[in-house]
């Protein structure tokens, strides 16, 4: 089953996002905030990251860039999905390595094939 780490300072968008990946039958784990996210990334090993860019302490961009240059990691694609809804955002989010951009509130169809895009470029 294809693991995917959620990682969201906001329990709304948590629980709405595991929603809609476990509907899709993926195994969904989740971190609250960059620094779990990192941690959980390299512990964890998910197939892809699905990563929120407002969030305390580590932002998402920050938490990317570690995710990308840890050889453990660095293959994993990231997802954006974020309020950040600027096309200055998301020129910086695909800069730090993102498969996809994403903003919310998250369309269903957009999400899941963005999910399958990346991780058919993974394979």
């Amino acid at each position: 089953m294809t693991k995917i780490l959620v990682v969201d300072d906001s329990q709304a968008h948590l629980y709405a996002l595991r929603k809609i990946l476990e509907d899709a039958k993926f195994d969904v784990i989740t971190a609250e905030d960059g620094s779990e996210g990192v941690e959980k990334a390299a512990s964890e090993h998910p197939d892809l990251i699905l990563m929120d860019v407002v969030m305390p302490g580590l932002n998402g961009f920050q938490a990317t860039r570690k995710i990308a240059r840890n050889p453990a990691t660095a293959g994993i694609p990231v997802i954006f999905v974020t309020t950040k809804d600027q096309e200055t955002d998301k020129i910086w989010g695909m800069r730090q390595g993102a498969a996809a951009y994403i903003t919310k509130p998250v369309d269903k169809g957009a999400l899941l094939s963005s999910i399958n895009k990346a991780l058919e470029t993974q394979a």
